[in-house]
């Protein structure tokens, strides 16, 4: 049996203010909400980051959402919106999820949907409950990322364009154990990366939210993988500082997906930390 599908499954498309925000569902949706935000990288939607992880969540008693956001999966990708702004995810994450009839949910973000779930948490603290946070980004000034090797590659891999072959060789660099980057999500993620503007990845903005962390009020659960080639390794203490209520686990063989490389243990530890605190 595959892995993944050969291609996302559809959901269902919901307004989020000028674009319409492709979302998957699991769960009832009288239960409390929890919106898993996935990161950025060529063919990259909410089913690829987690799709071993929303089943559990939802059978825990939970609503579970799996938005594409703005420019990934089948969201709308416009290029007349100005550059991909942190402040452009959020509000249209924001609005679709007002859309669906959510007025506030715990967020389960990696990478950028990490720095995403902290925005929205800064900018309205009533709307999030909780925060699971796997590797987040935007907590380092922007050229800070780039010093790190899994970016560097990543860049290098892609200056003569996307090609099976070369999503391969970036995707090998986000997991400890090569063997998970299979066929099965090669094929997934490149049908997902033949609609994507380059335009979502040339023009992103992110700006460094790390200093403001400890204005965050909600409890927070990080993962951090101690063999992620993405982010800084300052931001750990930059997460486990963050306010009383933030709790930090480093995983070791774990890069940056611990939510796919550790589905068990992720599924478990992030399911009792929504349940208990």
């Amino acid at each position: 049996m595959a892995e993944y599908l050969s291609k996302p499954p559809e959901g269902r498309f919901v307004e989020a203010g000028p674009i319409k925000m492709h979302v998957l569902e699991y769960g009832n949706p009288e239960n409390p909400a929890v919106v898993f935000l996935h990161g950025s990288g060529p063919g990259n939607c909410g089913y690829a980051n987690f799709s071993k992880n929303a089943q559990d969540f939802a059978d825990a008693g939970y609503y579970v959402v799996l938005p594409d956001l703005i420019g990934f999966g089948y969201t709308d990708k416009p290029i007349d919106l100005g550059d991909y702004t942190l402040d452009l995810f959020c509000d249209t994450l924001k609005a679709g999820l007002i859309s669906l009839g959510i007025s506030s949910c715990s967020f389960v973000g990696n990478s950028l949907g990490g720095g995403i779930a902290i925005q929205i948490a800064l900018n309205d603290p009533a709307f999030v409950d909780k925060l699971i946070m796997m590797g987040p980004g935007c907590i380092e000034e922007q050229q800070e990322y780039f010093t790190m090797p899994g970016i560097t590659k990543m860049v290098d891999a892609l200056k003569d364009g996307l090609t099976e072959e070369t999503l391969q060789k970036v995707l090998k660099n986000f997991v400890y154990d090569k063997t998970l980057i299979s066929p099965d999500l090669i094929t997934m993620r490149w049908h997902v990366a033949q609609d994507q503007p380059k335009e979502v990845i040339t023009t992103m903005k992110t700006p460094n939210l790390g200093p403001r962390l400890q204005e965050l009020t909600c409890p927070i659960l990080t993962f951090w993988g101690a063999d992620d080639l993405f982010m800084p390794p300052q931001g750990k203490q930059t997460c486990l500082r963050a306010n009383n209520q933030s709790r930090l686990i480093e995983v070791n063989a774990c890069g940056h997906w611990v939510m796919i490389e550790h589905p068990r243990m992720f599924n478990a530890t992030g399911i009792d930390f929504l349940n208990h605190g």
